[in-house]
């Protein structure tokens, strides 16, 4: 396995700057997401690291040995599409041997690494059969097969489950997660589906308009993040953002007065996850004007309006909330993240 650092990567495509110096360490056998919308730069990123595209400027090591300029196949790497890209002229068995074919592995390695692959996959009974007559599922578990069967030290995916329907797409996440932990192989793994990179990664890069806007585990994205971009992105619903003034260190939220935090200008941004709120008495809180009453099962979804602002809160099922009613919210103030409005970036911590 190897340990990956990419430093300072840029890239140019005519006058557009895709990448803006990235700079990101991935340890050995780590398991990282390049997460972000389309168009962020997160799959050119992969391509670089693959090999496939040329970095205008920047570095990136594999096992502390520069790559720039190697071949694809020199790279000690695999790569699962998203479009399987298998083989339609092969059996599956070729198709997982086809790595192992062109490092001109005999016939025993082929056969143990095969068998292994497959074992892994769940796809021992479709050796001897051709892609078309596998579903999709199917076809993309032989994608895996094949790029693990080579044993590399780097195992690159791009958004490999985004053909699949959402059932097939839950399972394939399981699996995935439970074959790369058992193989310990160091991945990266691109999507703009923050569902796969919260349920599957170590940790989470967030990229937005060539940048890297955070790095940490899921957990600490979700709960504490760096910039309103990633508080926005991350979450269903995602956080909720309410502009609220500033008077003599403090910050006045409905009935609630709070500290400010350090450096806050005349206004501040607080930053609220949905599901961190509690009903409380009337007028003994944010006071939310309910615009829609939506019951989810599992909980109760609530659109509308604090201090005129877009808001969504998730509150327990059995609660009687309609549209057009008028409620109080008292926040967990422990989840609360304050950001600035100007650069859309969090404070470190509140003024005592």
């Amino acid at each position: 396995m190897a340990n990956i650092v990419i430093d300072g990567i840029r890239k140019n495509f005519g006058a557009f700057e895709a990448l803006k110096d990235i700079s990101l360490t991935i340890s050995d056998g780590e398991f990282v997401s390049l997460l972000g919308p389309s168009g962020c730069g997160k799959t050119t990123l992969l391509r670089i690291i693959a090999g496939l595209e040329t970095a205008t400027s920047g570095d990136v090591l594999i096992g502390e040995r520069s790559v720039i300029g190697l071949p694809p196949k020199d790279r000690g790497l695999a790569m699962v599409f998203q479009n399987y890209a298998v083989f339609p002229h092969m059996t599956v068995y070729e198709n997982v041997a086809f790595g192992l074919r062109m490092q001109k592995a005999d016939d025993r390695r082929v056969k143990e690494q095969v068998e292994k692959a497959a074992g892994l996959l769940h796809i021992e009974p479709y050796l001897d059969r051709y892609p078309n007559k596998l579903s999709g599922g199917q076809r993309q578990r032989v994608a895996v097969a094949r790029a693990l069967a080579v044993e590399p030290r780097v195992l690159l995916m791009d958004e490999p489950l985004s053909n699949l329907d959402a059932l097939l797409r839950l399972e394939m996440r399981t699996e995935l997660k439970t074959v790369l932990q058992g193989a310990g192989t160091t991945t990266i793994y691109v999507t703009h589906d923050q569902t796969e990179a919260m349920g599957l990664s170590n940790r989470i890069a967030v990229m937005h308009d060539g940048v890297v806007e955070q790095v940490g585990s899921p957990v600490e994205i979700y709960n504490h993040p760096a910039t309103r971009f990633v508080g926005g992105f991350i979450g269903n619903p995602p956080m909720n953002f309410i502009t609220v003034a500033v008077e003599d260190g403090a910050v006045a939220a409905g009935t609630l007065r709070l500290p400010a935090p350090a450096g806050a200008g005349r206004e501040v941004v607080l930053g609220l996850r949905g599901e961190a709120v509690a009903l409380a008495a009337p007028g003994d809180g944010l006071d939310m004007t309910v615009r829609v009453a939506e019951p989810m099962g599992s909980h109760l979804l609530l659109t509308g309006a604090i201090h005129g602002q877009p808001v969504r809160v998730i509150l327990p099922p059995a609660e009687r909330v309609r549209g057009g009613d008028v409620i109080s919210l008292r926040p967990d103030l422990d989840r609360i993240t304050w950001l600035s409005p100007e650069s859309g970036k969090s404070y470190p911590a509140a003024m005592a």
